[in-house]
């Protein structure tokens, strides 16, 4: 299927057919009017959750950029170090994935997913689509990706496209969990009104900044006067027995695109996976609410208190490095003098200068307890937030060992490790909804350059064809049901820390050295192999298994032929062969 679709302006899905009439099939202006109300309902369900959001936003970039009083208070960076660290945790390890079939049949076309499917995110920006992500996740409790169709890309062939979306700009059904048990979904976008006159001519008289719906959409002061809010409105259906996906893009009560009045969509639906193409990634979830919250909410609190003990402490440490004095009004002292420090002499009237006439201030230190309140608050918020010292690299308690180390930051970084178990299954379900855009989009094959499992590039051709409902067999000469391939999506870490690249290093380094590669001792690297659990074991097994075979240490695979000798052998492996063939003990 290759039909032109819709797009627009915010995230939304495809390249404009014909601007739906209104009046003209199922969606018109009634159907908008009621869409509206929907809209407006949930927007208030969720009103005192964008509060939070917003402000927790604003707190967080008040605190270090200029719209903080240059001359207030000073604040510190306890809580941006503890988000920074926990987001460095994410991108250490950034989400790849494996596609599995589920049938026998369906192995070319998983392994061909498995090539392709990196390529697609990576061209769509996937790293930095993740990294926002995150940042939102950490931040205000949710990271939302919208996994959408660009009619655009790829010149003009279209593709996958993923977005970080924000969750002021989401609008849902109140008390679910799962938006995809929501009756209506909900996304909005403000677009200046000439962008929409220049489109659409006949919106002429109808634009304007959407009334108290504005409020839910920034958590700043932005002036919408020349802007207009689009709409992207998503709902289900039961057409046939089976449920349908459907789209409307509109402003105000004008339809701009409505899936269910054109005839291509109109029973097929919108998606054919039939799904919100949002993807929901709470952090800490709430019952009832497909977001959660974040660390900004656990933690601005110890923030606060650190920041207002660490100025008092700095305050009093400035009193007390600086000395003042009570002076007499008609003292005898030149006060200009005195205060500059330069000068050698200080002149002073009369004949005698009394005890009285200048008086240092006495200053009294803070007692070492309030020190130590701040170091506490600040190990909570710490602690609170998983950011230990050894999490962060640190040391204490004169551990030296590199070993002892790692260790401790293994042991450390359990609750990163949860977080991005989380994000993992998110990331999955991404993956699946990108699949089915596969399968409902690519029926134009084209050209991609992958990696292939030996690390160098490959080209290869990929389209929709081994994706498509097929028939399962004939019974009697009947026709069976069709069926797509169904497949399964696992996650792994593409680990990019320099302690897993050392960590991996040492291992080659160590399997080397306990004789691993020594074909002679084949049988015994590969029954000590299967019991470890290392990176890269299938290539591990694999080599060790073609040595062994190589110099005769293995049997043959079944049906090959054993491996020719090599010419270039050294001369103990010649050696080493040539006395395992007497049944002497190798040299």
């Amino acid at each position: 299927m290759n039909e032109p679709q819709f797009s627009v302006f915010s995230e939304g899905a495809a390249k404009e057919r014909k601007p739906a009439a209104p009046g003209k099939g199922p969606v018109n202006e009634e159907t908008l009017r009621k869409a509206n109300e929907i809209l407006s309902k949930y927007a208030s369900a969720k009103a005192a959750d964008d509060r939070r959001v917003a402000a927790d936003r604003r707190y967080f970039r008040q605190r270090f950029l200029d719209a903080r009083d240059p001359e207030g208070p000073c604040v510190s960076a306890w809580l941006l170090n503890a988000v920074m660290n926990k987001h460095a945790d994410f991108m250490d390890a950034v989400p790849e994935c494996t596609v599995l079939p589920r049938e026998e049949s369906d192995e070319r076309a998983a392994e061909a997913l498995s090539a392709v499917l990196p390529v697609i995110l990576e061209r769509g920006g996937w790293p930095s689509v993740y990294s926002d992500g995150v940042y939102d996740k950490l931040g205000t409790g949710a990271a939302v990706w919208a996994v959408l169709w660009d009619p655009d890309a790829a010149g003009g062939l279209g593709d996958v496209a993923v977005k970080a979306a924000d969750t002021l700009r989401l609008f849902w059904e109140p008390g679910v969990k799962d938006v995809q048990k929501s009756r209506n979904f909900f996304s909005v976008e403000y677009v200046d009104n000439d962008v929409l006159l220049e489109r659409y001519p006949t919106l002429e008289g109808k634009l304007g900044p959407g009334g108290r719906l504005t409020s839910y959409l920034f958590d700043e002061s932005v002036d919408v006067s020349d802007k207009t809010p689009v709409i992207d409105w998503y709902y289900k259906k039961t057409v046939g027995g089976r449920t349908v996906l459907h789209f409307v893009k509109y402003v105000g009560e004008t339809p701009l695109y409505a899936s269910e009045n054109d005839p291509v969509f109109k029973e097929r639906g919108w998606y054919d996976h039939a799904r919100y193409p949002f993807v929901f990634d709470p952090l800490f979830a709430r019952e009832g609410a497909p977001t959660g919250f974040g660390l900004l909410d656990i933690l601005k609190d110890a923030q606060k208190e650190i920041d207002v003990l660490d100025n008092e402490l700095v305050r009093s440490a400035r009193i007390g490095a600086r000395r003042r004095y009570f002076t007499r009004s008609e003292g005898a002292i030149n006060e200009e003098e005195f205060a500059d420090l330069r000068r050698d002499f200080v002149h002073v009237s009369g004949s005698s200068l009394g005890e009285d006439s200048i008086r240092e201030i006495p200053s009294s230190p803070l007692p070492p307890v309030y020190l130590s309140v701040l170091s506490h608050k600040i190990t909570e918020l710490k602690e609170t937030g998983g950011n230990r010292d050894f999490t962060a690299g640190g040391t204490a308690g004169g551990v030296t060992s590199g070993t002892a180390i790692a260790a401790l930051q293994e042991a450390g970084s359990k609750l990163s490790r949860d977080m991005i178990a989380a994000t993992y299954r998110a990331f999955s379900e991404v993956c699946s909804l990108a699949i089915e855009l596969v399968r409902q989009f690519y029926d134009v094959p084209r050209a991609m350059r992958v990696l292939g499992k030996d690390g160098a590039w490959d080209y290869r051709v990929f389209g929709s064809a081994d994706l498509l409902p097929r028939e399962d067999g004939r019974d009697l000469g009947l026709g069976l049901s069709p069926g797509a391939p169904v497949f399964d999506v696992t996650v792994k870490a593409h680990k990019s820390d320099a302690f897993s690249r050392a960590a991996r290093n040492a291992d080659a380094v160590n399997f080397f050295s306990m004789g691993f590669f020594d074909p002679a001792r084949a049988p015994q690297a590969l029954a000590c192999l299967e019991m470890l659990e290392v990176e890269d074991k299938a290539r591990l097994l694999r080599v060790i298994e073609e040595n062994g075979r190589r110099y005769g240490y293995l049997p043959a695979a079944p049906g090959g032929a054993p491996f020719a000798s090599d010419p270039g052998v050294d001369a103990v492996l010649r050696d080493r062969l040539a006395a395992s063939k007497r049944g002497d003990a190798a040299p």
